[in-house]
């Protein structure tokens, strides 16, 4: 019988947890024996006594090392890492060329970790897919933060003490979190202009009421799997001449950019943001891969030059509960790519899943860039 292990987030602030009651009794069914450590769900507002109800074992940290499974949101420490035993698999959100640390301590110990990020974006895989449930959550969460900080209301009110003009919103970047967020700026009454590199996001905008802000498209605009590319320097200078103007009218803007594995581009220059009016805010979505705005500061809330700029950098985290479920569903739906009818583990590396999404694999690093990243550093 496999043994799946769910441990309680070390991370300062992360609330969600890699398994629900739901998804527990999803395991048992596989006749699995899921192990869940005390506490790591009540965050999210799941009970311990919920997952004993579900079937589940209430464990003390120390049960990783006997695992064959760990599930987790995030990358573990490395120590934790080494404390498994050799031939276990972690699953969770590992950003390998950002946690290297934790890559050596699985390949040293002979752990196979799944990187969830890494998903292939292919029809077999949506259901599995993590970056898209945690944007939604994401994007939701990013309007609700601007509406707060925000001095004015974002619907428009006819009053006895006169009209209130609606909040103007500018969305940059309409992936999952862009669209959540068009959705969510729409239905609290904002009028939405919204920018994306890709043509055939004008659509996808304008299907939820939102005005599309066509800044042209660069060659190769975006990978076969569907994310945007990193584009040129000259492209964009361009882009920001074209959105200053709208810049300068939002109220609102929010900025979701992001290029797997690569820092996010700066699309928004100190002097594109000192066009704001005083109150205006910023949501800076890619805050924790470098940000989209000049001047953002990872994790926290500023004033610049009147502005609001909020840098969260965990805004899934915020609706820990709903992340959660989608998170945990997405995993159980991951289990028949590794997993056989007999309930017994299968590495297959020639599989389309698993080669995308193993980085380590019996002492050997095999995602290559990450590999690449190790070896510039002698590791």
């Amino acid at each position: 019988m496999v043994v799946i292990f769910v441990p309680k987030e070390p991370a300062p602030g992360e609330t969600r947890v890699a398994a629900i009651p739901e998804t527990v009794k999803g395991m048992l069914k596989l006749g699995q024996q899921v192990q869940i450590e005390r506490g790591a769900g009540v965050p999210a507002g799941f009970q311990d006594s919920d997952f004993q109800a579900a079937g589940a074992t209430l464990v003390d940290a120390a049960a990783i090392a006997s695992a064959d499974i760990v599930l987790a949101v995030n990358a573990p420490p490395p120590d934790r890492v080494k404390a498994m035993k050799a031939g276990a698999i972690l699953i969770c959100s590992l950003t390998p060329t950002s946690r290297l640390d934790t890559v050596v301590a699985a390949r040293d110990a002979k752990v196979t970790s799944m990187a969830l990020e890494l998903m292939p974006r292919i029809t077999r895989a949506q259901k599995m897919d993590i970056l898209s449930s945690q944007a939604t959550c994401s994007g939701y969460q990013a309007v609700l933060l601007a509406a707060v900080h925000l001095p004015k209301m974002f619907p428009l009110m006819m009053t006895a003490a006169g009209t209130l003009t609606p909040a103007r919103v500018l969305i940059l970047g309409v992936g999952v979190a862009g669209l959540q967020a068009i959705s969510t700026a729409k239905k609290l009454g904002a009028v939405v202009e919204a920018n994306d590199i890709r043509p055939a996001c004008r659509e996808q905008v304008e299907s939820l009421g939102g005005k599309f802000v066509d800044t042209g498209t660069p060659p190769n605009a975006e990978t076969k799997g569907g994310y945007a590319t990193e584009v040129q320097a000259e492209f964009l200078k361009k882009q920001r001449e074209i959105l200053t103007n709208h810049i300068a009218q939002a109220d609102v803007l929010i900025t979701t950019a992001q290029v797997p594995g690569k820092k996010a581009p700066v699309l928004v220059t100190a002097e594109m943001r000192k066009a704001m009016k005083p109150g205006s805010v910023i949501v800076d979505m890619a805050a924790a891969t470098g940000g989209n705005v000049e001047g953002t500061v990872a994790g926290q809330v500023t004033d610049l030059d009147g502005v609001t700029v909020i840098g969260d950098t965990n805004l899934a985290s915020r609706k820990a509960n709903d992340a959660s479920r989608m998170f945990a569903r997405n995993i159980l739906a991951m289990f028949p790519e590794f997993m056989g009818k007999d309930g017994k583990l299968n590495i297959n590396l020639e599989q389309e899943i698993q080669t995308a999404v193993i980085v380590t694999h019996d002492g050997k690093v095999r995602h290559e860039p990450t590999a690449a990243a190790l070896a510039a550093k002698g590791a």
